[in-house]
C-alpha cells in the first residue's frame, strides 16, 4: 500500500471500491491481523491494534464475507462451530434479529435441517443473512461487509442491502463496505474511498 490513509468513524458506514486486485480484501485481513502491517499504523479508538490480544481484537469485528462456507450439518450446528461459546438465547436473538426466522421456520426439520452438499440447499440471500446472524452474535464494535452481495441476484441484493442498513441504525454499527460496484457502495455508506493499485485515490462524504 502507498498513499493509504482513512478515518472510520465510529456509528457510520464506510465504503471501499475498486477493481480486482487493487487491494480492498488486504485491507481487511490487515484489521484482522491475519497479515501484519509492517510500516504505518492502524488503530481502534486511538490505540495500535497490536496492543490488543487477537482474541478481543477479532471478538469486537463481524465479518459478512462473499460467499459463505455452510459445512454439510444442521444449520444450527454451523452456527455453533462459528461461535461455540455463544449461550442458545444469544444465538436465537441474534438469528432473529437477521431475519433468518422467517425461512428456517419453514424448512422440513427447522434448525435442525441438514444443510450444505448432499443435504438441504440454502440460497444465497438465505446463507448471508445465516452469516449476518453469526457476525452479530459477538456484539461487534466493526461489521466488514467483503463483496456481500455481488454474487446474488439483484432482487436479493436489494433485501440484504437493506437489511444491513436496518441493522446498522439499530445497533449503531460502525461499517467497511467493501465492493467493486460503486453504485452499491454508494447506497450503503456514509464516505466513500476509491482504491487503486494499493493506494486510496478518492476519498470523501457522499
Amino acid at each position: 500500500f502507498n498513499d493509504f490513509s482513512c478515518q472510520m468513524e465510529y456509528g457510520k458506514s464506510f465504503g471501499l471500491v475498486g477493481s480486482s486486485g487493487s487491494g480492498k480484501s488486504t485491507i481487511t485481513k490487515l484489521i484482522m491481523r491475519l497479515y501484519e502491517v509492517e510500516a504505518g499504523e492502524i488503530e481502534m479508538h486511538g490505540c495500535s491494534i497490536k496492543k490488543y490480544s487477537l482474541h478481543d481484537l477479532r471478538k469486537s469485528i463481524g465479518i459478512v464475507p462473499q460467499d459463505p462456507f455452510i459445512f454439510q450439518m444442521s444449520i444450527l450446528d454451523n452456527i455453533r462451530i462459528a461461535c461455540p461459546d455463544a449461550p442458545m438465547q444469544e444465538i436465537m436473538a441474534a438469528m432473529e434479529t437477521a431475519r433468518v426466522h422467517e425461512f428456517v421456520n419453514d424448512l422440513p426439520n427447522g434448525w435442525h435441517t441438514i444443510v450444505g452438499d448432499g443435504g438441504f440447499g440454502l440460497s444465497g440471500g438465505q446463507r448471508q443473512r445465516v452469516c449476518i446472524g453469526v457476525a452479530l452474535i459477538t456484539g461487534p464494535e466493526l461489521l466488514i461487509a467483503d463483496e456481500p452481495v455481488s454474487a446474488l441476484d439483484v432482487s436479493i441484493q436489494a433485501q440484504i442491502i437493506n437489511l444491513l442498513k436496518d441493522l446498522q441504525e439499530q445497533y449503531n454499527l460502525t461499517y467497511l463496505f467493501i465492493s467493486h460496484d460503486l453504485s452499491v457502495v454508494e447506497h450503503i455508506s456514509d464516505t466513500v474511498g476509491v482504491m487503486y493499485l494499493g493506494s486510496l485515490v478518492e476519498y470523501g462524504e457522499k
